[in-house]
């Protein structure tokens, strides 16, 4: 990997020479919507709360409070364009269309964005640098709904297309073109991976299949490579199953190793290089954070603790 950025700022986003991934060269407008600040805002600790905080992705340690969500909730969305992160949806004690919105770079509380075309709870966020998208989720019952934001602007939702099987408890992911969807529940288990491409509007195409079939998973991702981690699996319970798909080429999942911990109701972000999971809920609640590098195969490797014990969270990373 090389880089040729701002020095400045020392911000991949704002780079005025050419950023180079895996051969892959972006910048500016094309940076990819993550970087070495982790963030993870909302989630359920016996009650939901607004707790946001953060980590520095390249250095394991403990995470530090960030600031609070503008409405405490459990089971929302988050994505990124890699200086914003936005928090869409979820459940306050009821089904929520709230979205609000931090500057990673900056700590402090969360303001309103604006609302998503249908209130749910139990749905998936990612983006690309300019669009945000949230699938998927429940609304009382299982929603097939997509809808995007432009990330920079504030203001609300608007419809881009369906999922291929309306479920809850999705998870999504995205490189700079194109977002996946994968696992859920839709009256069973899920194992129907689905994709789009962020820059159009349309519905879902499938993609290929999880190793089995699960709810409650969470995801990261490289340029190249997408991450699903743990879940709630049919016939055995929480999973600490980490599994892998190329992006640009549908097909199946392989495995790729084990999270520390088998859990569900968990958070994932990345900086493209590593993949950070953090919380969940397994036989009791965790505040455990592992992570992997994306581009090799293997087990997680501790990371350190969030702040507060809870699941139910959502996860994106910046700057």
């Amino acid at each position: 990997m090389s880089l040729t950025f701002n020095h400045q700022t020392n911000d991949i986003s704002n780079a005025t020479g050419t950023v180079t991934f895996n051969g892959t060269a972006v910048g500016g407008n094309n940076s990819p919507a993550w970087g070495d600040r982790g963030v993870f805002g909302g989630g359920d600790t016996g009650s939901v709360t607004n707790v946001i905080d953060y980590i520095a992705i390249p250095t394991p340690g403990n995470a530090t409070d960030f600031g609070d969500l503008s409405v405490a909730r459990s089971y929302l969305g988050a994505c990124s364009s890699g200086s914003r992160g936005v928090f869409g949806g979820g459940s306050t004690g009821s089904v929520s269309d709230v979205i609000d919105y931090i500057t990673i770079s900056t700590t402090g509380n969360a303001t309103d964005f604006g609302n998503l075309s249908v209130a749910r709870q139990q749905l998936a966020g990612s983006a690309n640098p300019t669009r945000g998208l949230f699938g998927g989720g429940s609304t009382g019952s299982n929603s097939d709904v997509i809808d995007y934001i432009t990330i920079a602007t504030t203001g609300n939702a608007t419809d881009f297309g369906n999922l291929t099987v309306a479920r809850a408890y999705p998870s999504s992911t995205a490189n700079l073109t194109r977002a996946l969807f994968a696992g859920g529940l839709n009256g069973g288990y899920s194992n129907v991976i689905d994709y789009i491409t962020i820059a159009t509007t349309g519905n879902a195409t499938d993609f290929g299949d999880l190793t089995v079939a699960l709810f409650n998973t969470t995801s990261c991702a490289s340029l190249t490579r997408a991450l699903f981690a743990g879940g709630f699996a049919s016939g055995s319970g929480n999973s600490n199953v980490i599994q892998y798909v190329t992006i640009d080429t549908a097909g199946n999942a392989t495995d790729f190793g084990d999270l520390t911990l088998v859990r569900n109701a968990f958070a994932g972000t990345s900086n493209g290089i590593r993949g950070v999971f953090a919380g969940g809920s397994s036989a009791s609640t965790s505040n455990v954070i592992d992570y992997v590098t994306i581009a090799t195969t293997g087990n997680a490797t501790d990371f350190g603790d969030l702040t507060l014990v809870r699941s139910q969270l959502a996860g994106c990373s910046g700057t």
